[in-house]
């Protein structure tokens, strides 16, 4: 089953699964992630013409063995 776009999981991997990206606040491209823009805006930071950054979720998860990754790829959320 696929993940809804904007998603957050937390998962013990030390690596990103596909189709999801660290919630560590980086920098993204509009134009190369506009489904995830469309949903979150510049809510965590960015200029909002080119760029968007992701929440840093970093230092809120429970143990260091786990990390939180949002899905970039995946169902586009219905406004019902």
């Amino acid at each position: 089953m696929d993940p809804f776009v904007g998603e957050i999981e937390i998962f013990p991997y030390n690596f990103a699964p596909r189709g999801y990206l660290e919630c560590s606040g980086q920098t993204l491209s509009i134009q190369q992630n506009a489904a995830l823009f469309a949903l979150i805006g510049t809510q965590f930071g960015g200029n909002g013409q080119t760029t968007f950054q992701l929440p840093n979720l970093t230092d809120a998860a429970p143990t260091p063995k786990v990390k939180y990754y949002i899905a970039v790829y995946g169902v586009f959320p219905a406004r019902e």
